[in-house]
């Protein structure tokens, strides 16, 4: 048996496929590709050394800076010394239940990895011999759907994950109908219907014809989804994808772009009712997914291309993006004044917003932000709900602001 085929080999093998497997299940994007190289990698440095083999895992498993402490917490765990198996799995279950309380980052990754490496494993039960410096974490008490509301999503562990997916599948956006160009029969009220009213005294030659009346009919406005799928925005599109397909089948007129360095339609996807082949047709349809972000040149090519179209009749816009531009800003302006003089309202959901000292110092940001009617966070389920109550509170202040201008009713006297 030749060395590449030898036992010690094939185990090798299937270990760094089963550590593959944790850390996608950890977030990391890694496919079977990525193994295959992971283990060419193994074989042309050796596995003598650990830190050889550390290194030769990162490099080949690791694309960006962020996913490295996940790599490394979980390459510490999985790796570890046979003799020390039940320690580490005792301490991944109290990591699981919080009876730790390290700093609030190491514990969000901890977490994470906890469940990757063990997402079957049940909770355990109180302990009463926990040493002094052990207490339970005081979170607990706190009800788990309100936490899972306020948690980010790029610190969600899989199983959070799949419980905010669920909770969005049931949102609904609230946007205000609108009177359109078509009107319907109304008993009373509204506005005297000629065409019906006269098509109803030739039928009734020389008779009493009572007025048919008519009413503008109300629809909310078309929506208009523009999100960014860059490298920045990568822990936050796929849960901001699942909030687009719940939108998309809610209600009629929505239309969903995902844009980095090109504009792409994905519409016609998302209105599978099945969400995991919404998505897994929108995975194969678009091709540059976290890459650079070229927001100026896509929403040119939306204005160009899909505005007239889409817009006709003033959509609303939901802008997703942390307007991190590749291209400097080039044209970001005058495209972002383009788009808002075609929308009823243009509304930007910024993942950047979660920081409490935000500042609009990029040339990206600094170009969009006049131009925006509401500029709100994108992070959470809390800040997916604000949006509902934020358009809720815009709408009845625009009405009371059209019934402040209008002129005042005459008394008759």
């Amino acid at each position: 048996m030749s060395a590449a085929t030898s036992p010690d080999t094939m185990k090798l093998a299937e270990n760094v496929m089963h550590f593959a497997r944790v850390l996608r299940r950890a977030g990391l994007p890694i496919g079977p590709a990525k193994v295959v190289d992971a283990l060419q990698a193994l074989q042309a440095v050796g596995v003598e050394r650990r830190d050889d083999f550390y290194f030769a895992l990162s490099a080949v498993l690791v694309n960006r800076h962020e996913h490295q402490a996940v790599f490394d917490q979980a390459f510490r765990l999985f790796w570890r010394e046979p003799y020390h198996i039940d320690t580490q799995l005792e301490e991944l279950l109290r990591l699981l239940r919080g009876v730790r309380r390290p700093a609030r980052s190491e514990a969000a990754l901890a977490q994470r990895v906890a469940h990757a490496l063990l997402p079957n494993a049940p909770a355990p039960r109180p302990r009463e011999d926990l040493p002094p410096d052990l207490s339970i974490d005081a979170t607990l008490t706190v009800s788990s759907r309100e936490l899972l509301q306020k948690k980010d999503f790029a610190t969600m562990t899989p199983q959070e994950l799949a419980d905010a997916r669920r909770m969005i599948a049931r949102m609904r956006l609230p946007l205000p109908e609108l009177p359109s160009r078509r009107s319907l029969p109304r008993a009373h009220g509204g506005q005297v219907d000629l065409r019906n009213t006269m098509k109803q005294m030739m039928r009734e030659a020389g008779g009493i014809v009572e007025l048919r009346r008519k009413a503008p009919r109300r629809r909310p406005p078309a929506l208009v989804i523009l999100c960014d799928i860059s490298g920045s925005m990568d822990s936050y599109t796929r849960m901001l994808l699942h909030f687009a397909h719940a939108i998309t089948n809610d209600r009629d007129r929505v239309h969903t772009f995902l844009f980095g360095t090109r504009l792409s339609n994905i519409t016609r996807a998302l209105r599978d009712r099945d969400v995991d082949l919404a998505l897994d047709a929108v995975s194969r349809q678009v091709a540059d997914w976290s890459g650079g972000t070229r927001i100026g040149a896509c929403l040119h090519a939306f204005n160009q291309r899909w505005a007239r179209r889409l817009m006709g009749q003033g959509a609303v816009v939901l802008l997703i993006s942390d307007g991190l531009d590749s291209d400097a800003a080039a044209g970001l302006g005058k495209e972002m004044e383009q788009l808002k003089l075609a929308s009823r309202r243009l509304i930007w959901l910024n993942p950047l917003l979660r920081y409490a000292r935000f500042e609009a110092k990029p040339a990206g940001i600094r170009a969009m932000l006049p131009h925006v009617d509401l500029f709100l966070p994108v992070h959470n389920l809390a800040s997916l709900s604000q949006l509902g109550e934020a358009l809720r509170e815009w709408d009845a202040r625009r009405a009371n602001d059209r019934r402040l201008l209008s002129p005042p009713q005459s008394s008759g006297e």
